[in-house]
Parts: structure tokens; sequence; C-alpha cells
């Protein structure tokens, strides 16, 4: 069984952060850096951008510390002796920075672990046990899918846009708008999107601000008309018709957790 030993969804440092673990965590450690950071790996220091990820062997010696403040990461901490031949089977590279191709799809997962690690209840443990092993098996699929020579040239440009809509889930800016960016149609650039990332780029908007809503619901107290318009919406009742329908709750039920 792969055990979930502790987890960090959004981790928000203000001060700066350093991690120095000169023998290893332990444990196997998974870190999404959101933010630039320093890691020193194999006795090499070397920067790496934000939306990358490592994942630590135990015994791997490693360190890292803010380059941008705030400084925000997800993270992880599992075993299991099951784990290694797991990984194995998925090709998964450990100690080895990848640039994520979706980096919202990690945290989505990241956050699902943590929602279920504090949750508790008798089938805690085993709902975990499936949660990693789904959360790495996503992971290694999405590396075969995305890779960049499957893509060609547009997979390093597309990343980038990609990101900026979850970074600044709050744009106003139309299809037509970005395909001009590209200096293609609006149907070739929408058909080059979706072949990348198996979405709509609509989609990946409309997620984008429900996610932002999603965690300001959860760790502020903002009102819900505030909310709106952080992430782009022009009045709160669209927002809660959308919030609504992709969610399955209200804005409301979200944050307090009531389906009533």
């Amino acid at each position: 069984m792969l055990t979930l030993l502790s987890c960090g969804y959004h981790s928000i440092h203000h001060d700066g952060i350093l991690r120095n673990r000169p023998s290893g965590s332990g444990s196997y450690t998974f870190v999404l850096f959101k933010s630039r950071a320093e890691v020193t790996l194999g006795g090499s220091a070397f920067s790496v951008p934000s939306h990358t990820f490592i994942l630590f062997r135990p015994t791997t010696p490693h360190a890292y510390r803010e380059l941008e403040s705030p400084f925000i990461n997800d993270w992880f901490h599992c075993a299991g002796d099951e784990l290694p031949a797991f990984l194995q089977e998925l090709n998964f590279p450990a100690d080895t920075p990848i640039v994520a191709s979706d980096p919202m799809l990690l945290s989505r997962g990241i956050m699902d672990l943590q929602h279920t690690f504090r949750l508790g209840g008798p089938l805690r443990d085993r709902i975990l046990d499936c949660d990693l092993r789904s959360f790495f098996m996503k992971l290694s699929d999405l590396r075969e899918r995305t890779a960049p020579d499957k893509l060609g040239r547009y997979y390093v440009p597309f990343s980038e846009l990609r990101d900026q809509l979850y970074r600044s889930p709050q744009l106003h800016i139309s299809v037509t708008a970005l395909a001009k960016r590209f200096h293609m149609s609006k149907s070739y650039f929408q058909h080059i999107y979706k072949d990348l990332f198996q979405c709509s780029v609509v989609t990946d908007m409309i997620n984008a601000r429900l996610e932002h809503a999603k965690y300001l619901l959860d760790h502020t107290e903002l009102p819900v008309t505030r909310i709106a318009s952080l992430c782009g919406y022009e009045n709160d009742t669209h927002f809660m018709r959308q919030f609504k329908k992709f969610v399955g709750l209200t804005p409301r039920q979200y944050r307090y957790g009531s389906e009533g």
C-alpha cells in the first residue's frame, strides 16, 4: 500500500523558504514549484522555472530555496514498499526536474490528496493509496501524450499561453485575440490547442477561473461578489450560474461544505 505522510496545497511562504536535506527526507518527496526556485541536486545548484516538479527519492541529498517572493509550492511526502517498483513500471523519473505541461492537473490532484488526508474516516488510507497511484499514473500518461517530440514547434509557446491563462484567470481575452498572437485562424488555433491538451481553450479559461474561485472560497472570507470580480466575471450572477454548472454546488454551498 502507498501511504501519504503529509501534504500541502498552494503553500505560500511570504518570507522565503529553505529546505536543506543533506541525507534526503527519508521518504519520497514530490514538489511542484509554482515560483522560480534554486535547487541543489547531485551536488549542483541550478534554477528551475515556475511550474516545474521534482520527485525526490528518500535518500537523495537535496535542497531548494526561493528565487522570487512570495514563494508558492504544492508538495507531499509518501512511502510504501511497493512504490519503487510501481514508479519503475511507469518509467517515472525521480530526482529530475520536469516542466509540467498541465500544472493545474497536478495542483488539483494534490488539493484532492490534502482534502482526503484531512477528512479522515475508516477508508482514508485505502482511498489515498488509490489516489496516489492515480496521481502518478495520470502524470506519467500526460508526459507520454505531451512529449515535445510529438507536439513539434507548438508545444512550448502553447504551454506558455496555457500557463498564462491559469496564472491570470481574471483577464478578459477572446479566442480570436489569442489566435492572432500565433498568426492563426481561430479554427486552426482551437484545433491545435485541443490536440495538445485534450480540451478546448474555452474550457481551460473556465477551469482557470473556477479553480481560482475555489481557492478563494477555501482560503479567504471575501464575499462572493468580490470573488466573482477577482476571477474575471463581469457580474456575480454569471459567476454563480457557471460555478453551479461545472462544480455542481453554488459558491456558498461549496464554501460551507453543504449541498442544501
